[in-house]
């Protein structure tokens, strides 16, 4: 559910602002210091969170990052001005960003052999689902003010504080443990980061942040602010935007559906380039006939392609083909942290680039979609380290 619970923030927070901006007196500038707050906390829990959970286990970290995801939540739900909000978003990415790298290595590590590409392409499909629900209250709650925002963030509280009540349940990962056994009955500790910026995991490790940053940055941008280009740059309404969204949405499931089955055969990338095409039109279309409420709609129904096969799904399972356990964690936590810091970065300006030139800025993200693509295709050919369906096969240690 860490990807659920990820997209629903994203999504939601995206709205909410839109929502509290009259009722909290939030300026343009207040609204992109929020979404960038919210990524940057997402950045700093991904690395925390990976190593922590490669060096004392997933149980343990997934367990704290669902209790903060709540409470986070419910800040952000009782807000009654920015500082409350700021400090929301700051507990909310924190446990977002956490989590997801534990929970997927989890998903790896625990998966039947032949089956793990799949099931963790699954999460994928979560992390659609998460925004469908978001989108579906959006369409519910998309006039009712800053009534309508509270309702966003107590949704994200209750379903992380139902997974928490279902976490207390799981067991620790067996693949982890005979690790994390082996490696101490060794005499040995393993130092995570230096090991992955020396062969044979630098290139891929490497590879694998510049992707995701780069698809991040364009798709994380869209995400965040499309409610506000709907509204704001199209002069359409968040109800608008919220009901084209949702049948995108519906549309990208199924995509994602078929990904998981195409994710473990012979024929991955040449999936993969069909993703490409569709992110370079996503991007594109707005870039070359302007932003308007069509061109954002035509433009994401094309994009649900790119995302399905060229996006997060298959970097979840480059993630975790290139590195073995004891790695798993902290190379996706470090790479998922890259991404969001440029992201962040990009979230502080985005308002202000959407008023001076909309066009302009998805000219540029066209432009980052096709360097990404180039080294996705270069990354989808790298030798994995432990690979999908042998990383308990490989330990490397390193001492400190």
């Amino acid at each position: 559910m860490a990807s659920y619970l990820d997209a629903a923030a994203i999504v939601s927070t995206g709205v909410a602002l839109v929502l509290y901006q009259e009722a909290l007196s939030l300026s343009r500038g207040t609204i992109g210091a929020l979404s960038s707050t919210l990524t940057l906390s997402i950045a700093a829990g991904a690395v925390v969170g990976g190593r922590m959970g490669d060096r004392f286990g997933r149980r343990a970290v997934f367990l704290v990052t669902m209790l903060l995801m709540s409470l986070g939540a419910g800040l952000a739900g009782a807000a009654g001005g920015p500082v409350p909000l700021f400090a929301g978003m700051i507990m909310i990415g924190v446990a977002a960003g956490a989590d997801l790298p534990v929970s997927l290595a989890m998903i790896s590590e625990e998966a039947p052999v032949g089956a793990k590409g799949k099931l963790v392409a699954l999460s994928q499909v979560l992390w659609y689902s998460g925004i469908i629900v978001t989108q579906l209250l959006g369409l519910l709650i998309g006039g009712m003010g800053a009534t309508g925002a509270r309702i966003l963030y107590s949704h994200i509280a209750v379903v992380a504080l139902l997974v928490l009540l279902t976490r207390l349940r799981m067991p620790e990962s067996r693949q982890w443990i005979a690790e994390r056994r082996s490696a101490d009955l060794g005499g040995v500790t393993p130092s995570a980061l230096r090991v992955l910026l020396r062969p044979p995991y630098l290139a891929p490790f490497v590879a694998l942040a510049l992707f995701y940053s780069l698809t991040n940055l364009a798709a994380n941008t869209k995400g965040q602010f499309g409610t506000y280009m709907y509204v704001k740059v199209a002069g359409s309404t968040v109800q608008v935007a919220s009901a084209i969204g949702l049948g995108m949405q519906a549309v990208s499931i199924a995509l994602a559906l078929l990904f998981m089955r195409v994710v473990d055969g012979p024929h991955r990338m040449r999936w993969y380039a069909v993703g490409v095409v569709g992110l370079l039109v996503y991007f594109g279309l707005p870039a070359v006939a302007g932003v308007s409420v069509w061109t954002l709609a035509l433009g994401g129904l094309i994009g649900g392609i790119g995302a399905a096969f060229a996006f997060e799904g298959i970097y979840k399972v480059w993630s975790q083909e290139k590195f073995p356990t004891l790695l798993r964690a902290t190379a996706q936590g470090a790479t998922i942290a890259f991404a969001r810091v440029l992201a962040a970065i990009m979230a502080l300006w985005t308002p202000l680039l959407l008023e001076l030139g909309p066009r302009l800025m998805f000219a540029a993200l066209t432009a980052v979609i096709a360097v990404a693509a180039v080294i996705g295709f270069r990354l989808g050919r790298m030798p994995g380290g432990a690979g999908i369906d042998r990383g308990a096969a490989v330990l490397v240690t390193d001492r400190i």
